[in-house]
């Protein structure tokens, strides 16, 4: 059957960034149907045929090595050459395998709690987009016989790879183009909790000369979230810098390749803050970011186009592409999550950094690090050189996506009565206006934003706002957070 009906028979389905769902939805079987499907899509496009190689990592996840079990079955099964990254960051695979031209495939489910993965597909030179997703729905697969049991359980034997060890090539990015001595003089405490890059990350720190403290490893599995900071990584940050000691901290998601920076009083940075500090570092004359990133990009005024576009890396690679492909060079995207992209080639200084268009969590870091020494390794003195805009986000968990949706949906066809319903007119003014380009977004006549999202990966409904002080946004953000706690359960 097509890759649609395992979709909606399963429950997995595709969400921002790759397939995901709970991991008891995703069974061997599926697992193995889908990286098929994959492939055939790939075949029609004349990246995959008999002998091709393909590239595979994981996160940390419990259920991440059983899915690679199930993918590896796949591609044998479609005579193609499995390539085992090991489990390592999701941008150091991709790094391997776009500089050979051959697709590649992360199971991860990024930040979302241990319950839940999913796998995320690359094309040979670049992320799956969104017209990849529809062509691979309409594959048909058929399980061949005997290789699983009733229950979905993978029972013909698979021999795993030996790893093909990514990481020196992913280190030696960083070192060759900002050099050896460009942290020298910083220490550096990396936030390990269970990231897959927490370990690469330190080795990164320490060939670019600085020194690098480890901080909260855990052997279990904890879902942070770069657009969403647990009030106890904000605890943890404080706690960590209070003696002085560090000047800054760096962290992950799951897979990481998304970022989060601490400066040295332990204050978190937004990522599409991070995201501009990247962008101006690196004399970006192209910007993609989705709509929900910090207005302060366009009063920055260093890029010569902004591109915003829907949530989701997909979206972004795509617009970026089309940038660089018009000769705004050097095009590079970012999102509110932190993930910075690069569309084309960086040079500077004699020194060239090769385009890399998927999430990369250590180039803004990198880039902001590196920037701030000009400002006595201040991060927090870097940052107040931007237009003084700032976002906050939330999400109210376990809200049934088509719940959201429908929700939404009323509020759109009369956003006004509907924002004066929640309480926002009153917190806010008038509506000045409204972008559907992803959810919907209203905006005030003193320019403050409450945007309502659903999450693309989990059932979740995602608060942004966005003001002119770190106390308004926090205001802001708690009435957007109150007002849709009563969907929950509120008649529709």
């Amino acid at each position: 059957m097509k890759i649609a009906q395992w979709m909606q028979q399963s429950g997995v389905a595709f969400g921002t960034s790759g397939a995901r769902g709970l991991v008891s939805a995703m069974k061997d079987s599926v697992c193995f149907a889908y990286t098929v499907g994959y492939l055939k899509h790939l075949a029609a496009l004349g990246e995959f045929a008999p002998g091709t190689q393909v590239a595979i990592a994981g996160d940390l996840r419990p259920s991440t090595p059983r899915i690679i079990r199930a993918c590896i079955a796949a591609i044998r099964y479609m005579k193609g050459e499995p390539v085992f990254c090991g489990f390592v960051p999701t941008p150091a695979l991709c790094l391997h395998a776009f500089a050979r031209g051959i697709p590649s495939l992360m199971v991860t489910g990024s930040h979302i709690p241990a319950d839940r993965n999913g796998i995320k597909f690359n094309r040979a030179h670049g992320e799956f987009l969104k017209s990849d997703e529809a062509a691979m729905r309409e594959c048909d697969v058929t399980l061949p016989d005997g290789w699983f049991d009733a229950t979905g359980a993978l029972v013909t034997p698979v021999e795993m790879p030996r790893v093909t060890d990514v990481v020196p090539a992913f280190v030696a990015r960083y070192r060759d183009f900002f050099g050896p001595d460009a942290l020298s003089g910083l220490t550096l405490g990396v936030y390990q909790h269970s990231a897959v890059g927490r370990d690469v990350l330190v080795e990164i720190i320490e060939a670019l000369g600085g020194k690098a403290v480890p901080l909260g490893r855990s052997e279990a599995f904890i879902p942070v979230d770069t657009e969403a900071v647990r009030p106890e990584d904000s605890a943890l940050a404080r706690e960590w810098t209070a003696g002085g000691a560090l000047d800054a901290i760096l962290t992950t998601d799951g897979d990481s390749d998304r970022p989060l920076l601490a400066d040295r009083a332990g204050n978190w940075l937004r990522g599409d803050v991070l995201g501009i500090l990247a962008a101006r570092a690196l004399h970006a004359a192209a910007v993609t970011t989705p709509v929900s990133s910090n207005t302060a990009l366009e009063q920055a005024g260093f890029a010569k186009t902004v591109h915003r576009t829907r949530i989701g890396s997909p979206f972004v690679v795509a617009a970026m592409t089309d940038a660089a492909r018009a000769g705004d060079v050097p095009s590079v995207g970012f999102e509110a999550n932190g993930g910075f992209l690069l569309a084309s080639d960086i040079n500077h200084d004699g020194r060239t950094l090769a385009a890399l268009p998927t999430r990369d969590s250590v180039l803004p870091m990198l880039c902001a690090l590196v920037a701030a020494r000009a400002r006595g390794n201040d991060l927090g003195a870097l940052v107040n050189t931007l237009p003084q805009r700032f976002t906050l986000s939330d999400r109210l968990v376990e809200m049934p996506t088509a719940q959201s949706q429908a929700r939404l949906a009323q509020l759109a066809k009369n956003p006004a009565g509907g924002a004066a319903e929640l309480g926002f007119t009153e917190a806010c003014g008038p509506l000045s206006g409204v972008d559907e380009t992803d959810g919907l977004r209203m905006t005030f006549d003193k320019g403050e934003v409450i945007h309502l999202r659903p999450s693309g990966n989990a059932p979740e409904l995602r608060v942004y706002v966005e003001a002119a002080s770190p106390q308004r946004a926090a205001e802001l953000l708690q009435t957007g957070m109150d007002a849709v706690s009563t969907w929950r359960h509120a008649p529709q």
